[in-house]
């Protein structure tokens, strides 16, 4: 069965016919999301419906371009080189599945930002591939992040925090409702992600509790740091009358810990209520359980091992500032606000266009 965005069913590098029809009955044209984060590169193709979007291919491969960044401000030829293969494989799959150009939003975000020689492999990639990524800053990548989740909020809260957690940073958006709409009230940027916390704080032998919250300390100051005060947003939370948003691979892989699955499994996480509880008793697990112990868990692998617990310390850090006893999990964020973006655009009329009228006779209203 395709995936319809607002319950999509994704399968990372595996390939979903799918077929959605325009007004006049034709195929709708397809649309492509590229993120080349900090961590991991990834794209999405998909056809807009009436739904929203239907996915037709989803490709995810983690590449670590941010590895080694935060003691040396420059992005590691190894790392571009694994990062560059990864987009080399997207581009194959972008001409292979006939995306028009126009319809193909390419991004990159934090590594790529703050590395002096960002801007040059974003050039190699373009002349290599013919991918044109757009470094986006983080203002957009917090809204396009929001954009993506928006249809896992509940309806009864009167207030929302998204929290996207990345490989090299960590945005958070403060959402109010307004009539029947959301609004973002207050947004920040932490200069702290999954990779950069690993950096920081290496999981020592026989690593304890103070290694962790070594890791919980260092996301608090950048949130006290990022200067977010608003009390009465605060006291919802205190409340309970607000919830929490979490996207990133390290959540979902904390939801996957916490659903004891067998292997990762999509249609069970996406939109999966965890509270501060579930969460906390997920990241005891995944200490007791060690670097190998969790290189061997199905929904971490050995790519993750060294990361997830780092980003289970941000989202702590984050339910101790906000505290809130519900978070709902999101395997869903940017590149679903990207696609959802792209098509909206595309659907308003050109401006200032006008309907010609015919001579000698009054034509139709404008």
């Amino acid at each position: 069965m395709p995936e319809t965005h607002g319950a999509p069913r994704r399968r990372d590098e595996r390939s979903q016919p799918s077929r959605s029809r325009d007004a006049s009955g034709r195929d709708a044209p397809l649309y492509g999301a590229l993120d080349l984060g900090t961590n991991n590169c990834r794209l999405l193709i998909a056809r807009p419906s009436r739904e929203g979007f239907r996915v037709v291919d989803s490709f995810s491969r983690i590449v670590r371009l941010g590895e080694g960044l935060s003691r040396t401000g420059l992005l590691d030829l190894r790392a571009m080189d694994r990062a560059y293969d990864a987009l080399a494989l997207c581009a194959e799959r972008i001409v292979r599945k006939g995306v028009d150009s126009a319809r193909l939003s390419a991004v990159a975000t934090q590594a790529c930002r703050a590395a002096e020689n960002g801007a040059d492999f974003i050039d190699r990639v373009r002349k290599g591939t013919g991918l044109r990524l757009r470094i986006i800053d983080p203002a957009e990548e917090a809204r396009l992040a929001v954009e993506g989740c928006l249809n896992l909020i509940d309806p009864k809260a009167e207030a929302v925090l998204v929290i996207d957690v990345g490989g090299g940073s960590t945005e958070m958006s403060w959402l109010k409702r307004s009539g029947t709409d959301w609004t973002t009230t207050a947004w920040m940027s932490a200069p702290v992600g999954v990779v950069t916390l690993a950096e920081r704080h290496p999981e020592p032998p026989n690593s304890g509790e103070a290694w962790y919250e070594a890791m919980v300390a260092d996301m608090g100051a950048a949130i006290t740091a990022g200067g977010i005060v608003d009390e009465p947003m605060l006291d919802l939370f205190r409340q309970n009358r607000a919830h929490l948003v979490g996207t990133s691979g390290a959540i979902t892989s904390l939801a996957g810990i916490h659903l004891n699955l067998p292997r990762y499994n999509r249609d069970r996480v996406d939109g999966l209520w965890m509270t501060r509880a579930d969460c906390e008793a997920a990241a005891d697990r995944l200490k007791a359980l060690g670097p190998d112990g969790r290189a061997r868990e199905a929904c971490i692998g050995p790519d993750r091992a060294d990361l997830v617990l780092a980003g289970a310390a941000i989202l702590e850090a984050v339910q101790r500032a906000w505290p809130s006893e519900r978070v709902r999990v999101a395997d869903r964020g940017l590149r679903e606000g990207l696609l959802l973006q792209r098509m909206r655009e595309d659907k308003k009329p050109p401006r200032g266009r006008r309907r010609r009228r015919g001579r000698g006779r009054p034509g139709p209203a404008a």
